[in-house]
């Protein structure tokens, strides 16, 4: 009986079936409704294409030989663009080679005809894969969170002491992650800095409290002190083989070289300073100057505009200068959304932004 084929899984999986000969797509839906299957049809590739552009399907059950778009083209454009995985039918199994078809997207290939039985197992053994694969990816990104959390809070510990410090962290992945996003940088590359830039100051954990919160301008020993904070932070981040903590080591180490090369602690100048290094510096400063500190008052934006625009190919690189000065409301926005501004010239200009798009 086919009652003894559904998975308990079923239940949830949405399924797409193209094929262009109607008996087999109502062969195909009656199978699998009756063994718990959510079922939806489409006569062709470029209508499937279509359905699955504007509702979610776990899995698409296609033919190869159709219409205005067949088969191979259709898993090459899911591959692409979606997350459903394709299992191909084709009643031409001696023109197709079950590694190309494979290696084009597809995660099982049917030879036509087929019975019931068959496919039913084929598509709850897919179903199976796809959901162990769900069940890993969440577990992984639980733990990563969770790992990442046990960083920041140790981020926290060696940055000011102060109430602003985990905004500070958060905004400066905020920043990072737009200006990437700006840069058209890949999506792991904007994931990546969102969680790796925050431990830009970690080696701070190694410099004395008297002179992180000092108020006063420090003297030349201190200063040099407080540079060491680099390398401490690259040498807590090094050896690890996590792509986050590999990008955070680059990053505690570069963020303070200047794109002139008088920067610390190796005068790295232009593209020798990593593009992460480069971003972060541009982040850590506009914060910087848009907050309080233990030695100063937050500038109003429309210095802190005139004091960056100023460092274009001295500490930032003009390429990314350029992006942040066409986005300069964006990072602005960021900065009133997480945390709060100081002083009066902060409320007066986003009281007038707030105005202007009213």
């Amino acid at each position: 009986m086919m009652n003894n084929f559904i998975s308990k899984d079923t239940q949830k999986a949405n399924i797409l079936i193209v094929d262009d000969e109607s008996m087999i797509r109502d062969l195909l839906e009656n199978t699998l409704a009756r063994t718990g299957y959510s079922c939806s049809f489409a006569e062709d590739g470029a209508k499937a294409l279509e359905m699955i552009s504007g509702q979610t399907f776990d899995i698409v059950v296609t033919d190869i030989d159709m219409p205005v778009m067949n088969g191979i083209e259709l898993a090459k454009k899911i591959k692409s663009k979606f997350t459903a995985d394709v299992i191909v039918m084709t009643g031409q199994i001696h023109s197709y080679q079950y590694d190309e078809i494979i290696n084009l997207g597809a995660s099982d290939f049917v030879e036509k005809p087929f019975s019931p039985r068959e496919m039913v197992l084929r598509v709850n053994r897919v179903v199976r894969e796809r959901n162990l694969k769900l069940e890993a990816q969440k577990a992984h990104e639980e733990l990563k969170d969770s790992y990442i959390d046990s960083i920041h809070r140790l981020v926290m510990a060696s940055e000011y002491k102060d109430e602003d410090t985990g905004d500070h962290i958060v905004r400066i992945g905020e920043y990072c992650l737009l200006m990437a996003q700006k840069l058209n940088l890949s999506e792991e590359y904007k994931e990546t800095i969102n969680y790796a830039a925050p431990m830009h100051d970690i080696g701070k954990i190694g410099i004395p409290d008297k002179i992180i919160l000092k108020p006063g301008k420090l003297t030349f020993d201190e200063f040099e002190i407080i540079k060491t904070h680099t390398k401490i932070g690259a040498r807590l981040l090094s050896k690890s083989k996590s792509k986050i903590l590999q990008m955070a080591q680059e990053i505690a180490l570069s963020h303070h070289e200047k794109f002139n090369g008088l920067g610390y602690p190796n005068q790295l100048n232009e593209i020798d300073i990593p593009i992460s290094g480069r971003i972060t510096a541009l982040a850590d400063t506009f914060d910087a100057l848009t907050s309080k500190r233990p030695y100063k008052d937050p500038y109003p934006p429309e210095v802190v505009y005139d004091i960056m625009k100023k460092e274009r190919g001295k500490h930032f690189d003009p390429d990314i200068l350029d992006i942040f000065i066409s986005n300069f409301d964006q990072f602005i926005e960021i900065r009133g959304k997480v945390g709060t501004f100081e002083g009066e010239a902060f409320q007066d200009y986003m009281l007038s932004e707030r105005d202007q798009t009213s």
